[in-house]
Parts: structure tokens; C-alpha cells; sequence
């Protein structure tokens, strides 16, 4: 994929020129550390005996597949990259973006003040011993199983994913197939690496829909 004409020089940036009309667009970027902080003191502070587990049927019939690690994974650099590619490339997109994600966050944030939530899906032992095995099980140790549903990496991945399908710089069909499968793998994973119960996946999928329905509607020509 050719890569477009950057639209703003960054080298430019100064600490005086940051609420003009070129670079006022970065200070969207400050809701991560917001959200960061606020879910963080969401993981620290709330009571255990109040987390209610989700779990489904479906649940059941999903094995554990250590494989799912690479795409779950993968969810770090796709939010990354896209925040990059349209900082540099399509600030309207990333504006657009940056609505979504912070409603869909903003309000995933709350449902999990509202209604906590755990998932206790992970298996206790591993059915084979391999390095992504051993990187899984060290995931578990640092991440909690806790404020699961709706997904945040869904959520994410599906901003990033409806970013691509909007922005009029990403035309290749490949390009944007390819963001579509990213998507779905990470999605997938999410449920695969026993991180988040099927639950999860379908509870971030109405939410999501009004990100689009007033952020990502309507391509742009």
C-alpha cells in the first residue's frame, strides 16, 4: 500500500502552538491516560464479592487455544498503528476515530462501575507445555479476570476496523479485507485465550453500533 502525503508536520510541535488549529486534534489523545487511570482505580478499588462471573453455554464448546495468543496480542499494535495512520495521514478519520473510542470506552468504563464483572473460564493446568504456554500463563498472572464484559478488545478492534472501512485513504480491497479479518481474529481470541467469556463479545457489539451510527456512518468520497 502507498502510503499518502503526510497532512501535518509534526516537527513543528511546540508546547505554545499546541492548542492551535494545526495540532489541537493531539489533545484527544489524552483521554488514554484518563481512561487509563480511571480503570485502573476501577481494578484496585472494587470489591471482590461484587464481581458477578460471566458465562454461557457457548462458552463450553470453545476450547482453549494457546495459538490465539498472536492475535490477541495483535490488538496492541492495530490501536497503535491506526492512531499513527491517521495522525499522520487522515486527521478527520482520526477525530472520527477518537469519537468512538472515547464514547465506547466512556461507556464501558461505567457499565463496569455498574455492574462488575469476572470471568472464571481460564484453565487451571495447560493440556501441552510450549513457549506460548508460558507466555499465556504470564498474561494471567499480570492481567486480571476482572471488568470483562462488554470486551475492550472488541471495542477496540472494531474502531480500528471501521476506521479503515471509512477513511478515503485506504481504498485497496486487500487492505481493507485484511483489517476486517484482524478484527474478527482478535475478537475471537479473546474468547479462545480464555480471557473473555462469548458474553463479552456480544455485549460490545450494540455498543459499538453507536459508535458507528455517530462517528463512522457514512464513507467519506
Amino acid at each position: 500500500m502507498k502510503l499518502p502525503v503526510p497532512t501535518v508536520n509534526y516537527l513543528k510541535l511546540r508546547p505554545s502552538n499546541l492548542i492551535s488549529k494545526e495540532f489541537r486534534h493531539l489533545l484527544l489523545l489524552l483521554f488514554w491516560p484518563v481512561f487509563g487511570a480511571l480503570f485502573y482505580i476501577t481494578e484496585l478499588y472494587l470489591p471482590v464479592e461484587f464481581y458477578y462471573p460471566m458465562h454461557c453455554a457457548l462458552d463450553d464448546l470453545i476450547p482453549f487455544c494457546e495459538w490465539f495468543l498472536i492475535p490477541y496480542l495483535l490488538w496492541f499494535p492495530f490501536l497503535v498503528g491506526m492512531h499513527l495512520y491517521t495522525l499522520l495521514y487522515d486527521l478527520e478519520t482520526f477525530r472520527r476515530m477518537m469519537g468512538y473510542i472515547i464514547l465506547t470506552y466512556s461507556v464501558t468504563l461505567l457499565i463496569y462501575w455498574l455492574f462488575p464483572t469476572c470471568q472464571e473460564l481460564r484453565p487451571e493446568a495447560f493440556a501441552r507445555e510450549n513457549v506460548l504456554t508460558s507466555i499465556v500463563a504470564g498474561y494471567y498472572a499480570f492481567d486480571t479476570n476482572t471488568n470483562v464484559c462488554p470486551s475492550l478488545h472488541v471495542i477496540g478492534s472494531l474502531a480500528v476496523m471501521e476506521a479503515s472501512l471509512y477513511a478515503p485513504t485506504i481504498q485497496q480491497k486487500w487492505v481493507r479485507c485484511a483489517f476486517v479479518l484482524c478484527a474478527i481474529a482478535i475478537s475471537l481470541s479473546t474468547v479462545f485465550m480464555k480471557q473473555h467469556s462469548a458474553i463479552d463479545i456480544f455485549a460490545a457489539l450494540p455498543i459499538c453500533f453507536v459508535g458507528h451510527l455517530l462517528f463512522l456512518r457514512k464513507k467519506r468520497p
